[in-house]
């Protein structure tokens, strides 16, 4: 449906049963339909830990500025097989008994951060090189005669064995933690054979990480600017034409869009436009709730944008583009580790405001599910709008494509449609109930059409939301 203006809660209470936005068009997947069902996936910012994974991310983005060095290969470069997880543009949107060939055709008019394959496999703690193994003489046989090892091979008895890294580095830790400061300012090392808990060893928080990738000394300068995109702010029109260029190199580039495709009205009407209004509350957000742009600028360029909408209980992601250039840094994934640490920073003015939305989860598509390891994390179930923890989701959903992911039996909706009779339409500039409406069009021919959308959106949102009727 097409939104032309919405509050920041009913766009809310819409995504808590399935919805998401596509600039101003608003849809919902019919998932027992659908070939690739999309479940809405939320995060518990405030419980979030980083697994090793996004450490990696984090210190490969913290050594690039610290030293300008881009790594090679690209993690974020290439899009996804069947990636259906974020907004397509309005007038792109298929019918929902697709093909999966057909949603390979249009990945490149989804709109969500590119997913990243997180599976890189760290080499110092889990592989062994000839050096790091004990040598032992040996002799080969040949013809049945002994030979002597050649000179050279075997062990050197002037060197300790080799050890794993990883078991030096348990030992370096260790020892690190046993180290203790004595009166007269000698410090003195306790033997490995009587470890001593270090005091307060907690695992570094996600702040902690980021915060490193900003050392005073470092070759480039990161800074993450927040933009109010509608309204548009002053600093958002100053930097419009900056960010749409970065726009348009990433659709060629990661999407192979032809370089009409990304024109200046489409980005506009894609990511600029917003149907939710600009709000502020006592005890909400320093800069209110609606629809931002993050952008990130290095040494005074924009080269990645994240689209978000603070909304009363949530960040929710919208899409993410960067330039080309920089893919190799994992900015999708880096992005959303950045947007999780802003919802905590924002959950400590608006205590409501504690999860981070990342648009679908598409479990049946493999490469989707990197969103599931944003932990913890829960999906919502299509039927009874209930928020179910995703490790208890995931048997279902090995089995199933569809499932109802919450199994109480005796839950339903407490929005559930009861009275289609209430939900409000907007006819001739006036705001009425539909059972007035219904009054004066005598033989109106729409009730069907309205119950679907009251259905679709519940009674709540029903009654708030006005629908045009000609």
């Amino acid at each position: 449906m097409w939104s032309h203006a919405m509050t920041v809660q009913d766009y809310q209470d819409l995504i808590d049963r399935g919805w998401r936005r596509s600039g101003k068009y608003v849809y919902k997947p019919i998932m027992k339909k659908t070939c690739c069902p999309q479940y809405t996936i939320r995060c518990h910012a405030l419980k979030f830990q980083p697994t090793k994974s996004h450490k990696k991310i984090l210190k490969k983005v913290n050594k690039f500025i610290s030293n300008g060095e881009l790594p090679k290969g690209q993690d974020d470069g290439k899009p996804m097989d069947c990636e259906v997880a974020g907004p397509r543009e309005p007038n792109k949107v298929r019918h929902p008994e697709l093909k999966c060939a057909a949603i390979t055709d249009i990945q490149k008019e989804i709109g969500e951060r590119p997913a990243t394959t997180e599976v890189e496999k760290d080499v110092g703690d889990s592989s062994t090189t000839a050096s790091e193994t004990s040598r032992t003489d040996t002799a080969s046989v040949t013809e049945g005669k002994m030979v002597p090892p050649k000179p050279g091979m075997g062990a050197d008895p002037s060197r300790p064995p080799c050890r794993k890294a990883r078991d030096v580095r348990k030992e370096r830790r260790l020892q690190k933690g046993q180290t203790r400061q004595h009166g007269d300012g000698v410090s003195s090392t306790v033997s490995s054979s009587q470890p001593t808990p270090k005091p307060n060893n907690q695992p570094k928080t996600l702040e902690e990480f980021i915060s490193e990738s900003m050392p005073d000394n470092s070759s480039h300068r990161l800074e993450v600017r927040l933009v109010r995109s509608n309204p548009p702010s002053p600093q958002f029109k100053a930097s419009f034409d900056a960010s749409y260029q970065v726009y348009k190199l990433y659709q060629m580039a990661i999407h192979k869009d032809p370089p009409d495709k990304p024109s200046e009205s489409q980005f506009r009407r894609f990511l600029c436009d917003s149907p939710l209004e600009a709000e502020h509350s006592p005890d909400g957000p320093e800069m209110g709730y609606g629809s931002f742009h993050q952008q990130y600028w290095l040494d005074g360029r924009i080269v990645a944008v994240g689209v978000i909408d603070i909304l009363p209980t949530c960040v929710s992601s919208v899409y993410l583009y960067y330039h080309p250039d920089f893919a190799s840094l994992s900015l999708g994934s880096y992005s959303a580790l950045r947007e999780i640490a802003f919802t905590r920073q924002l959950q400590k003015q608006s205590p409501k405001l504690s999860y981070y939305y990342m648009g679908f989860y598409i479990h049946s598509c493999p490469k989707m599910r990197y969103k599931g390891k944003y932990w913890p994390s829960d999906l919502l179930c299509p039927e009874t709008f209930v928020w179910v923890p995703i490790e208890r989701c995931t048997p279902k959903l090995d089995s199933s494509g569809y499932a109802r992911l919450n199994q109480d039996a005796d839950a339903g909706d407490a929005r559930v449609l009861r009275d289609v009779g209430k939900a409000l339409v907007l006819y001739r500039r006036t705001v009425m109930p539909y059972a007035a409406y219904s009054r004066k069009r005598k033989g109106s021919s729409d009730e069907t059409e309205v119950q679907q959308y009251a259905s679709l959106v519940g009674q709540d949102c029903a009654e708030r939301i006005l629908l045009y009727r000609s």
